[in-house]
């Protein structure tokens, strides 16, 4: 397989998140933040979502894969790249393929939501399915890259696409002041990771908290054993977060810089995805809920506090979401 180099080194710090920042700037939406006297309430303090569901595509991983793309040589935008995604970094990809003028080839399992699929295709992009059941993603991408002469750009495990993301965690400190807490998503690590990066920096004292399904729960038991666990195909509607473990350099940046991990149940997943839909008006898909669960359920100890909240994204079938409140 052929990586995509980086003039950068494998580590990821501030100086990243900030020069991403400056690439993104009039590309990537500056997503709203929203608050909730509702929500206020119910949790005893006062929380900011970050609402990455407004952002293009529809969530936060456009600002990574446009951050890595932009910097990609002349020959390497001529040729095209390769991605694997279940759906959003396809998205992606895929439209920042399409503004820089670069071809995607995405490969996508063939039971990926049927909205992220579409939405892939209508960005211009050459899908390629695979059966989870039989061959992975990693092992179909680096076949293809090897055939096809193309470079890979994976969905989290490389320093420009952890920059990328980064910029969600440092727009919301820049927005909100005196945070106490920061609660982020985590499937592979990227947003995770690149978000404490950029908080620590701008406020040392903020606590960065991951949260993640429990029948996902790799990076749970990664942090807490200092090993790199995996989980393979882990059953849970947080489709965005079945990534079989943290990578190679997000691991060691959340080992760094998050302070703790929690799970939440499915179950608790579409109760928060209920709330914002009903009571804060926003399309939020499984994945994109799972920070607000947490502070729903009482997986974080808030009370009192100024909590951050990143909303990842809102990319699910409408017939999907009717399904999983009337459960």
């Amino acid at each position: 397989m052929t990586e995509l180099s980086t003039e950068s080194g494998r580590e990821v710090r501030y100086k990243d998140v900030s020069a991403a920042a400056d690439r993104l700037s009039g590309i990537a939406r500056r997503t709203p933040v929203l608050t909730s006297s509702s929500l206020d309430r119910r949790i005893r303090a006062n929380a900011f979502l970050k609402c990455e569901n407004f952002q293009r595509t529809g969530s936060f991983k456009f600002r990574g894969a446009f951050n890595t793309m932009s910097q990609l040589s002349a020959e390497s935008r001529a040729s095209g790249i390769l991605t694997y995604s279940s759906g959003n970094h396809a998205q992606a990809a895929s439209l920042a393929g399409q503004i820089l003028g670069v071809p995607v080839t995405v490969i996508m399992p063939e039971d990926a939501p049927a909205v992220k699929l579409e939405a892939t295709r209508g960005y211009g992009a050459q899908i390629v399915t695979y059966s989870r059941a039989e061959t992975t993603r990693e092992e179909l991408a680096q076949r293809l890259s090897f055939e096809r002469s193309l470079p890979v750009i994976p969905p989290y495990d490389h320093p420009h696409i952890v920059a990328g993301q980064g910029t969600v965690g440092l727009e919301l400190v820049e927005d909100v002041e005196d945070l106490d807490l920061l609660l982020v998503c985590c499937g592979g690590g990227g947003l995770l990771s690149g978000c404490a990066v950029a908080a620590k920096h701008i406020r040392p004292g903020i606590r960065v908290i991951g949260v993640e399904p429990a029948a996902a729960d790799d990076a749970t038991r990664s942090f807490y054993s200092g090993r790199l666990v995996t989980v393979r195909d882990p059953d849970t509607i947080a489709d965005g977060a079945r990534t079989p473990s943290l990578g190679t350099i997000t691991f060691p940046l959340v080992l760094q810089f998050v302070d703790e991990m929690v799970t939440v149940t499915d179950g608790e997943l579409i109760e928060a995805m209920r709330f914002l839909w009903e009571r804060m008006k926003i399309v939020v898909e499984p994945t994109g809920a799972l920070a607000a669960a947490a502070v729903m359920a009482g997986r974080v100890a808030v009370e009192g506090k100024r909590v951050g909240i990143v909303v990842s994204g809102g990319n699910i079938d409408l017939q999907r979401a009717a399904q999983l409140f009337a459960r």
